[in-house]
């Protein structure tokens, strides 16, 4: 039922409207943005991954998830990455801090651990920016099929959207084209264009999109819902008058940390899903 329209009154008001969130809710895009960092690093520093292995790699992109949600730009993943290399491997050390670093310390002080690597490397920061943008969309120019083979889809996700009794949108950081491609090539599912908000970063944009959906004359009566993995993006939405009437939920599957699930607990106007509810309540209902 993802593009279908509802024939009566009484369907409408009863009806649920659930704008996702892509990365952290539907599509787990670690593998991806290591994939790409990793193609950044071996033009940068060509040497550094002479004695990396499978195992070794799936370790960092486990990493990875759990620093994800203190990361503010994808080229961090390069930085990332290579802080990562240099805890396992001390040969190619560069750093003063990873020796003795642990994943948990990276989480607590990536802020600071960013711009103290940079320095230590003796590395500009806008270089780095263009190279990952560079060698990113290059993978996807020329090879687009494995770039959308590097990300996957939750558990449960393709079903739940195959079967979903509400009226989906996606409200996203990517390219809304790179979303639906994802989707319709992962999932077998196709989602209209129109119902595909590419906003880009930044959580105020959303914000925007939220109050252009509620605004739809055919949305009227419908309850809405809007289910994110950033809590700061949720708690921006609550400081918005306009957006009152949105029922909120952070995904504690997806980028974001123990400390900021806990925190949801003192917020009354989030709830925090799990996977398994989040997929039911779109296959049934968001107020089951």
């Amino acid at each position: 039922m993802l593009t279908e329209s509802r024939d009566s009154g009484h369907q409408a008001e009863m009806g649920d409207l659930c704008a996702l969130d892509f990365d952290g809710v539907l599509s787990d895009s670690c593998g991806e943005s290591y994939a790409s960092a990793a193609r950044a690093i071996k033009v940068r520093w060509p040497t550094l991954f002479n004695d990396v292995d499978s195992s070794l790699e799936d370790w960092i992109v486990d990493q990875i998830r759990i620093v994800r949600p203190v990361m503010q730009t994808r080229y961090e993943t390069i930085l990332l990455v290579r802080l990562l290399l240099e805890m396992r491997v001390p040969s190619i050390r560069k750093s003063s801090v990873a020796e003795g670093l642990t994943v948990e310390g990276i989480l607590e002080n990536w802020s600071e651990l960013k711009n103290l690597i940079l320095k230590e490397w003796g590395e500009d920061k806008d270089s780095l920016v263009n190279l990952y943008g560079k060698v990113r969309d290059e993978w996807k120019d020329q090879d687009l099929g494995t770039w959308i083979g590097a990300n996957r889809l939750y558990p449960g996700v393709v079903d739940a959207l195959k079967s979903a009794t509400s009226t989906i949108y996606i409200v996203t950081g990517k390219q809304s084209r790179f979303a639906e491609v994802i989707l319709r090539e992962l999932a077998g599912v196709t989602i209209p264009p129109e119902r595909i908000f590419g906003v880009g970063s930044g959580s105020e944009r959303k914000l925007e999109v939220l109050k252009q959906l509620q605004k739809k004359p055919e949305h009227q009566g419908l309850k809405l819902h809007f289910v994110e993995d950033r809590l700061a993006t949720l708690k921006k939405v609550t400081e918005e008058p306009e957006l009152v009437g949105w029922n909120l939920y952070l995904g504690d599957w997806g980028y974001n940390t123990q400390k900021e699930r806990d925190e949801v607990a003192t917020i009354p106007r989030i709830e925090i899903l799990q996977l398994s509810g989040f997929n039911d309540k779109l296959k049934y209902s968001f107020c089951s």
